[in-house]
């Protein structure tokens, strides 16, 4: 008789395989054809992607719990900081994952344009900052009313630039970052949207009942901010001031699953779309029964680790531009047979797409 690892393998890769049916649909307007890479040795997921205020880097957090630092003039990256002092078994080439709640996930990153300090949300560690010296990343000192918050999965953030607040997601309070699977299959709706004030140190719930909060980014203006949805394909309007404070619209429904969001120094935001989302997916997500049924079934390590190895091969990522109002201004898809099989970031500068992503060993740079 086979046994359950197998019969559980078995079922995990049959289920992802039927995800990937019409996986590759109606093309898009554009093409994210030949690209730059920029190798990373020994690791993978540079996620998200940030530039010193004086043009350094770029800066990336890797899945060692390192963030690193491109030398351009040298072509190779050098160590910058890291998110957590428990470095044991973190470096080498090896499935980080298993250690991670160790040694730290850094997953958005962004620059205070004044002070040169670089915040960080660790998937594990929570809110942090490193000074402009690097090293050994510091938590924020927080504190949260009623009752303190514990950061099961942070995940990205932006800064507000006149006054340091911090805005982030928090995806999370039942699964890791290492099963991220488990949140969009089990409909799980604990996610928060969360404010962070630097002079009372006080951490703010803005919003609650979400599911799978993701990229965060503000408007130009400040007055609203924009976060992605990425179990329900959609990016989401929080009003921050004018008479509309307060209130929550959606801006976008996509075509696929949005992790990351940054401005563009054109207008509007770029989005970055992991994958598809194809229709016998959108049909498990909408009965949570049966991704609840999955994750009873199998271990929620070994779905999260097929999903991860298939969706090298499967993936079909996006890079969108859309207005402040949702507007698609920008559509960019990967090609089949690119290197880059999925994205989680796009960052614009100098006429430069510079693209994060979760499992590749690499960053990808594609001129406008």
């Amino acid at each position: 008789m086979a046994s359950k690892p197998f019969i559980a393998l078995a079922t995990t890769v049959f289920f992802f395989s039927l995800i990937a049916v019409n996986h590759f649909g109606k093309p898009f307007q554009g093409k994210l054809g030949e690209m730059e890479v920029v190798p990373i040795t020994d690791a993978v997921g540079p996620e998200s992607v940030a530039f010193h205020p004086l043009g350094d880097g770029p800066y990336v957090g890797i899945s060692d719990g390192r963030i690193i630092k491109w030398q351009p003039n040298e072509h190779r990256w050098i160590s910058f900081g890291i998110t957590s002092p428990n470095r044991e078994g973190c470096e080498g080439k090896h499935d980080h994952e298993t250690r991670e709640h160790i040694c730290g996930r850094p997953l958005g990153i962004c620059f205070h344009e004044t002070t040169g300090d670089l915040y960080i949300a660790d998937a594990y560690m929570g809110l942090l900052k490193l000074g402009p010296a690097g090293g050994l990343a510091t938590p924020i000192p927080t504190h949260a009313q009623p009752q303190p918050i514990p950061f099961t999965f942070t995940n990205s953030l932006d800064i507000n630039q006149s006054d340091g607040s911090i805005y982030f997601s928090h995806t999370s309070s039942l699964y890791h970052r290492r099963n991220h699977i488990a949140v969009v299959l089990s409909g799980d709706k604990t996610g928060m949207l969360l404010k962070y004030e630097q002079e009372s140190k006080q951490i703010t719930v803005l919003l609650t009942n979400l599911s799978f909060p993701n990229g965060v980014a503000l408007s130009k203006d400040g007055s609203f901010l924009v976060f992605a949805e990425t179990t329900k394909c959609r990016i989401l309007r929080y009003w921050l001031s004018t008479p509309k404070a307060g209130n929550l619209e959606t801006l976008a429904q996509l075509p696929g699953f949005p992790d990351n969001i940054k401005r563009s120094p054109r207008g509007g935001f770029w989005v970055a779309i992991h994958s598809r989302r194809c229709k016998v997916l959108s049909w498990i997500l909408s009965y949570s029964k049966l991704g609840n049924a999955l994750i009873w079934v199998l271990p929620v390590d070994v779905i999260t680790k097929a999903y991860s190895v298939m969706s090298k091969y499967l993936g079909s990522g996006l890079a969108m531009r859309i207005s402040e109002e949702g507007i698609i201004l920008e559509t960019l898809e990967l090609e089949s047979g690119n290197k880059m099989s999925s994205i989680s970031e796009v960052q614009e500068k100098d006429d430069h797409l510079w693209m994060g992503s979760i499992n590749m060993p690499f960053l990808g740079v594609y001129r406008l």
